[in-house]
Parts: structure tokens; C-alpha cells; sequence
């Protein structure tokens, strides 16, 4: 067999990284704050505050939660506030904001955190398909994290990547 198929790919300095291996496990929830307002539209302070006191905040234990207020209510900031103090004990992660504002801050803190030595000095592959909502931004992150240390990075997968760094 003179004519022996040799993957080039497995045998290369090449690594990948893919996003979708850091996906944390937990319920991702919305909170919508306006059945605590008055007529869904009016913060009233001292009836705001009973219901958060009286509120089961348990059934969020390790959810990531989203706040928000569907309706056009004006909410001080405080308020989120006082419902992070009731969260916090119980959330991995609390924003204000819809899903993907939750997704984004999940993943900020992910990239933040990955340990990249293992890419020092080699050409990087980010992988591109995911099955589970990886944010643009983090993508973005990633780069920006990658860029100083690595030779080069190609997005997409092996067999099809678009370069979009090398190192001079």
C-alpha cells in the first residue's frame, strides 16, 4: 500500500476549541417584575417590598435568571436591586435584560475564565456550528483573548475554515 491516507489535520500542531464545551447546565429563566407593580405600570415601594419578603425565592436555586418588566413601567434601579439581594443566594447568575442578555453575560464570564496556555504559540481553529446558544460576543472575546499568544486563528471546522489571524 504505497498509497496510505494519512490525516494531516490529527498529525498538526492544530487545535480546536469550541465554545459549545463550556455550555454551563442550569435552567435559564425569565422574571418578569410587573406582577409586583400596582396595575402592572406603578412601583409602589412598601407593597413592592411585601411581595418580594413573601416570594418563594428557592425555586431559582442554580437557575440563570433574567429580570425584566414587560410592561412600560418606570423602574428604579434600586428595584432590581432589592430583588438581586433576594436572588443572589439562590442564582448562578443574575442580569437585567431578555435571554440573550443573559446568555452574553454567561459567556463573558466564561471566556474570562478559560485557561488558554494550551493554544500558546499554535495555529487555532474556533469551531463554528453549535447546537446551543453561544452569543456572537463570545466569539469576539475569544479572540481577543486568543490573538496575544496564539499563531494564527481559522473559524469554522477543520476541513473548512476562513483565516482571520496569523501571526507575522
Amino acid at each position: 500500500m504505497a498509497n496510505k491516507i494519512v490525516n494531516r489535520v490529527a498529525n498538526s500542531k492544530l487545535k480546536t476549541i469550541d465554545l459549545e464545551d463550556f455550555y454551563p447546565q442550569g435552567k435559564r429563566t425569565i422574571i418578569d417584575i410587573k406582577k409586583w407593580l400596582f396595575q402592572e405600570l406603578i412601583l409602589r415601594e412598601t407593597e413592592f417590598r411585601e411581595h418580594l419578603k413573601n416570594y418563594d425565592w428557592t425555586k431559582y436555586n442554580n437557575h440563570f435568571v433574567a429580570l425584566t418588566c414587560s410592561t412600560d413601567a418606570i423602574i428604579p434601579s434600586w428595584a432590581y436591586m432589592l430583588i438581586t439581594t433576594y436572588l443572589s443566594p439562590y442564582a448562578k447568575n443574575i442580569v437585567i435584560g431578555d435571554l440573550s442578555v443573559l446568555e452574553t453575560s454567561i459567556f463573558q464570564q466564561i471566556v474570562q475564565n478559560i485557561n488558554l496556555e494550551e493554544y500558546r504559540g499554535r495555529p487555532v481553529i474556533i469551531k463554528g456550528c453549535a447546537n446551543k446558544p453561544i452569543p456572537e460576543t463570545a466569539y469576539l472575546q475569544l479572540i481577543t483573548k486568543l490573538q496575544p499568544i496564539v499563531k494564527s486563528i481559522m473559524f469554522g471546522e477543520a476541513c473548512s475554515t476562513v483565516p482571520l489571524f496569523k501571526r507575522n
